[in-house]
């Protein structure tokens, strides 16, 4: 009998790519999300703080339990599961949580859910994706501890003992690492998105995921046989038989093609004609460079040094920056890592910085101008930089120049913080090359300038192209004109790739541009000397790179300036890449 199925469509966010097809396995966390609220009388108050802390302590055990058990090929994902740790003590969550079962006098789930809708509240309106990760983590901290309040029994995913697609209103890195292989062939959810932390170890273990479905656990009933296609972001419950037949074959095509990549990335991204480019990953997290590592990257582009500050609240201390940029200097040597200073305010505020009240934040004291205002906070960054250099080969940027007169101040504060650690006797190294971010069109215009007090330039093609085409693109009403291949676009790069040239200075691309395969064709014509992209962006680069030819390339770069629109400029690449078709074109009456 034919199956005619629903095929209903759900559309998510791409969590992890890949095709998987199974049994649903609900994941409950019956009680969670529904709580009341009742007020607890004085003399009860004590026993009700006493109760939340065993519910926070519980929970601070069953996470320990779960590090101490992670597999070996997770170990370079503990950061998270600490990061988590850390939360159950954060004063935000832990310290407000008690401070409204005292105050208020109510009952400690209210007061806990209180404290998490405010926190997420502070994020709402940020469009930055990473940061909405962040709002996750504490999501899923709260909700740890929600269920040891109204004593709901605990998920253990490694306890599965049949083969699935898990469903469920979120995971946590923690039930992520209990995952078993063999047995989960990937997972959906209500919440999360690329960024989060759930993503990060699903990409590792590449299960196909889709995330923030929003309404998914309540569509789906458990061994319904689902599609989940990571690769598009898409899920699609009760299909008929023809839809099971096709995602079946494009499963088939989409693994046979990963694994031909796969066992090509190692290979040197090197074209035709024998012009080789370096190609390297761009991380937010240490955990990250194995996946730069297994996908053939050359080297870290871009750590963006973000995450220590906007998973707390309070800024860190130069031991613990130190750390973190130890290990991964360690971890990608003998190969760089570039690491950019502090890029915060804008849409990436600190909750906790009374310097993010700005009115126009993308505008504002962000990134450098944030660093040089607060030298208290950026020399705590710098001496970590410093001791930390001396583990292996760094690379230094400042994001956000505007002038020369920035990076004069920039390097020195960088010189002041290495005569601090000199003076202090305390290890360190000044043996590391200076960049700069060029992504203000100002910096652009100051290339030849620029370029006489640093090393390298990284453009950053996301701001570059917003701020040089004046567009917003978290506004909705005019994102459609954000486009980094506008001719201006070409044309800034294009100025900065020749003064590069002309001073001796390396020029990269480390926005999403160099992640687009289909884009390598432009950035190699224009002679980029090298790319940083997602980690995971680096084998089909590397792929396509190889199957170009530099000096067409070129050709093809020098016809793209001639362009004065983005219909010109979509002729000429149609041209570059279809040329017999539309030799054939014919001209229509």
């Amino acid at each position: 009998m034919v199956n005619q199925g629903s095929d209903t469509l759900l559309k998510g966010i791409s969590g992890s790519p890949g095709i998987c097809i199974g049994q649903a396995y609900l994941v409950d966390r019956e009680g969670v999300d529904v709580v009341e609220k009742y007020n607890v009388l004085p003399e009860g108050i004590r026993d009700e703080v006493n109760r939340f802390k065993t519910a926070v302590k519980k929970s601070e055990d069953e996470l320990t339990e779960v590090i101490e058990e992670l597999p070996e090929e997770l170990h370079h994902h503990l950061s998270i599961l600490e990061s988590h740790l850390a939360l159950f003590k954060d004063k935000m969550l832990y310290g407000r949580a008690i401070e409204a079962i005292e105050g208020e006098r109510i009952n400690a789930e209210w007061a806990l859910k209180k404290v998490a809708s405010r926190a997420k509240a502070m994020f709402q309106d940020i469009a930055d994706p990473y940061l909405q990760g962040r709002v996750d983590d504490i999501v899923q901290v709260s909700d740890r501890i929600m269920m040891n309040l109204v004593g709901a029994d605990a998920v253990n995913i490694g306890n599965i003992d049949k083969r699935v697609v898990l469903v469920a209103k979120d995971l946590t890195p923690a039930d992520t690492a209990r995952i078993q292989l063999e047995r989960i062939k990937g997972f959906v959810t209500d919440r999360g998105g690329k960024t989060s932390h759930t993503s990060i170890i699903a990409r590792t273990l590449e299960l196909p995921s889709v995330m923030g479905l929003g309404n998914v656990t309540a569509l789906i009933k458990n061994d319904d046989i689902i599609i989940v296609d990571g690769n598009e972001g898409v899920v699609i419950i009760d299909p008929s038989d023809e839809t099971l037949l096709e995602y079946e074959e494009k499963k088939a095509r989409y693994e046979a093609r990963r694994a031909n990549i796969k066992r090509r990335s190692k290979i040197p991204a090197t074209t035709v004609d024998g012009v080789t480019m370096k190609l390297m990953g761009n991380i937010e997290l240490a955990e990250e460079i194995v996946s730069v590592m297994d996908y053939g990257g050359e080297g870290i582009g871009l750590f963006r040094t973000e995450f220590q500050y906007l998973s707390r609240s309070h800024f860190p201390t130069e031991e613990e920056l130190y750390e973190q940029y130890r290990e991964v200097t360690e971890l990608i040597f003998p190969e760089p890592v570039v690491i950019r200073t502090l890029d915060i305010n804008g849409d990436k505020a600190l909750i906790y910085a009374k310097e993010n009240d700005e009115e126009n934040p993308a505008l504002g004291l962000r990134a450098i101008r944030f660093c040089l205002q607060r030298p208290d906070v950026f020399m705590t960054q710098l001496r970590a930089i410093l001791r930390a250099a001396a583990f292996g080969n760094m690379r230094v940027m400042f994001p956000m120049i505007s002038g020369v007169e920035e990076v004069l101040e920039a390097k020195a504060l960088l010189k002041e913080a290495a005569a601090q650690l000199e003076a202090e006797g305390v290890p360190y190294s000044e043996n590391f090359e200076i960049g700069i971010m060029m992504e203000v069109p100002s910096a652009v215009v100051m290339a030849d300038r620029l370029a006489r007090e640093v090393d390298f330039f990284s453009i950053g093609t996301n701001d570059l192209t917003q701020y040089t085409l004046a567009i917003d693109r978290g506004n909705r009403k005019v994102a459609h004109l954000y486009n980094s291949l506008h001719p201006a676009v070409l044309r800034m790069i294009k100025h900065v790739v020749d003064v590069g040239k002309a001073n001796d200075v390396r020029v990269c691309i480390c926005g999403e541009m160099a992640s687009e395969p289909a884009i390598m064709p432009v950035l190699l014509g224009l002679e980029l000397d090298e790319l940083s992209m997602t980690p995971q962006s680096l084998p089909a680069v590397k792929e396509m790179v190889r199957g170009l030819s530099f000096s067409e390339s070129r050709k093809f770069a020098e016809k793209l300036m001639e362009a004065t629109s983005l219909d010109e400029v979509a002729a000429i690449m149609d041209d570059f890449v279809y040329p017999e078709e539309n030799e054939n074109e014919t001209v229509p009456l």
